[in-house]
């Protein structure tokens, strides 16, 4: 496949959230990988959207969007996503995102009670689940694992 100049473009997704429990939009940066195939290589972090980054993805331009909108996602990374609340309203996300950070997991904060983490496909997700159950078992977090790659299930 040949890469673009490292174009990037803005792609809507329209999707389900169990989330927030309803019909949501997204949109996400993706670089081009082969506009002409449609084929675009997701470039962060999916608050709600059930794609990790570095998924490859087709879309293509939706008439009644009026935007470049997800189709498909054809290429699995590796990468999973982990959806985290902060249950505990004296515990403030940063603090928790830097415990994922310093673990090789990095992450995008919605709000202040809300983050996703990427679990890289090279990360081993066994120390990262543990340090997640133990921080949901003391009702610090709730988290959901929306993208779990086959590399991080255990």
């Amino acid at each position: 496949m040949a890469k673009e100049d490292n174009k990037v473009v803005k792609i809507l997704f329209r999707f389900y959230s169990n989330v927030l429990d309803e019909w949501t939009v997204e949109t996400m940066w993706a670089e081009v990988v082969d506009q002409e195939k449609g084929l675009y290589k997701i470039a962060n972090i999916p608050f709600y959207a059930s794609i990790a980054s570095d998924d490859i993805v087709f879309a293509e331009y939706d008439d009644d969007e009026e935007r470049l909108t997800y189709r498909e996602t054809v290429e699995f990374s590796g990468n999973s996503t982990v959806q985290v609340v902060i249950m505990d309203k004296n515990t403030v996300a940063n603090d928790i995102r830097d415990i994922f950070n310093d673990m090789g997991c990095p992450s995008e904060k919605a709000s202040e009670g809300y983050f996703v983490l990427e679990i890289p496909v090279n990360v081993d997700y066994r120390s990262v689940k543990q340090k997640l159950s133990e921080l949901e078992n003391n009702n610090v977090i709730g988290y959901a694992e929306p993208v779990l790659a086959d590399g991080h299930q255990y």
